[in-house]
């Protein structure tokens, strides 16, 4: 053919994942009950499958009873489908019970376009998927890091609510029209509670009030004056003092969930990182949970709450991941790249964990945050980057990706770089970076 070029083909090698697994299961999950689904060779004849689906209650009786059945089928690997949070009673039963289970994000195994949808189809088609390889497991944590994230992410929950108490506070003081927010930098200082204790007990004089500023607020007491000056009557002292009270049981229970993750931290068994010495003494050979916390707190913008919620969220055996690319692509913090004939393009990032990219978004971004013009302004620290949201996806630091989780170079070495990869343009261009500093 004239004016064709024929290019050489390019060999792709063959992937691990295309090898058929014998015996196979597979649960469509929901709320009440499983579809599922067993694929195993045919007794008689080696190419031909036998196909068997039931139902069985999600019941923790049912499903141990499951997971003998499927022990004696010597079922090699059972796969689950995330749906909410029904699927945990049958991982970890399952699990428990000796079986290889893995969990499968819904996206990745959406039914073909076109064919019937039920539930047994469902479990049959993630049977298929299954055997031969085509299903990407989910990460799923030991116990002991599930035990230690359901702390911090309570914690996380709390301090939300906790941040919500605090503008309720400020909306029921414009109501009263006190602008005292406009003076002082934030609520929670010692010199604004005295105010507020004050008003509550029935104090309205706003110079009396004004007085009880301590430290560098002291100087601003002819703006306080005026700011303290409105109509906070009764019913704003009763609110306000209903709301400080939640503010202060909520203070209570964050302080005692860190006590308790501390905790959970110290008696975590050590781990042998994968590059550690072999001939070394097993003490120096291994990384315990606190040792990994204070490593972490050494590189700027990490704080130790910040370090437990990364330990919390991706563990300490970093072999589960690679390399750090797949770490960060798991967290969803790198673009994805689109490419079609001569076109690429950087494609959106997902949504990822957002407990993670929160507090890696809030890292990044806090070495190089303005600081805080009050010297009572107590808010304003990565202390409470719990309940922060990402600044940016690109931003975030990375750790080694084997052995424990640690930073990869020395603390005092360590920077932050930007993806190769161009996010998805908004059509607005940021302003370039003019420093090392600004970069970072």
């Amino acid at each position: 053919m004239v004016g064709v070029v024929m290019q050489e083909p390019e060999e792709i090698a063959e992937e691990e994942h295309e090898r058929i697994v014998a015996r196979v299961a597979a649960i469509d999950v929901a709320k009440a009950s499983g579809k599922v689904c067993t694929r195993t060779p045919h007794p008689q004849d080696g190419v031909r499958r036998v196909t068997k689906v039931w139902e069985v209650t999600a019941t923790l009786a049912a499903v141990e009873e499951l997971g003998e059945h499927l022990r004696r089928e010597q079922i090699g690997v059972v796969t689950l489908e995330s749906t909410g949070d029904y699927w945990r009673i049958w991982f970890y039963v399952l699990e428990e019970c000796g079986l290889r289970v893995q969990l499968v994000n819904a996206r990745d195994v959406k039914h073909a376009p076109g064919r019937p949808k039920t539930d047994r189809l469902d479990a049959v088609w993630l049977a298929k998927l299954t055997e031969k390889g085509l299903v990407r497991p989910s990460f799923v944590p030991p116990y002991e890091i599930r035990a230690l994230r359901d702390y911090t992410r309570m914690r996380i929950d709390l301090i939300h609510e906790r941040t919500r108490y605090w503008q309720r506070l400020e909306k029921l003081l414009e109501d009263a029209l006190i602008k005292i927010s406009s003076v002082s930098s934030t609520l929670n200082t010692l010199s604004t509670r005295a105010m507020l204790q004050a008003m509550i007990a029935g104090e309205r004089d706003p110079r009396v009030l004004a007085e009880l500023a301590k430290g560098r607020l002291r100087v601003k007491i002819p703006a306080l004056v005026e700011a303290l000056n409105g109509r906070f009557d009764d019913h704003h002292g009763e609110l306000a003092g209903l709301l400080l009270a939640q503010i202060d049981g909520l203070d209570a229970q964050i302080a005692r969930l860190a006590a308790r993750i501390e905790t959970l931290l110290a008696q975590m068994p050590d781990v042998r990182p994968a590059e550690a010495d072999p001939d070394a003494h097993p003490a120096e050979a291994t990384s315990s949970a606190m040792d990994t916390v204070a490593r972490l707190d050494e590189i700027p913008g990490i704080s130790p709450e910040v370090a437990q919620i990364i330990i919390a969220e991706i563990g300490l055996d970093m072999t589960r991941f690679p390399t750090a690319g797949h770490l960060a692509s798991w967290a969803k913090l790198s673009p994805q790249t689109v490419q079609s004939g001569t076109r690429s393009r950087g494609a959106a990032v997902g949504k990822g964990n957002p407990y993670l990219k929160g507090v890696l978004g809030t890292a990044a971004v806090w070495p190089a945050a303005p600081t805080p013009s009050s010297a009572n302004a107590t808010d304003a620290s990565p202390n409470d980057a719990a309940g922060c949201e990402p600044w940016s996806p690109s931003a975030a630091p990375s750790w080694s990706s084997s052995g424990t989780c640690s930073p990869t170079r020395t603390p005092a070495t360590v920077t932050w770089e930007p993806t190769t990869s161009s996010p998805r343009s908004t059509g607005r261009r940021r302003p370039a970076p003019t420093s090392a500093s600004s970069r970072r």
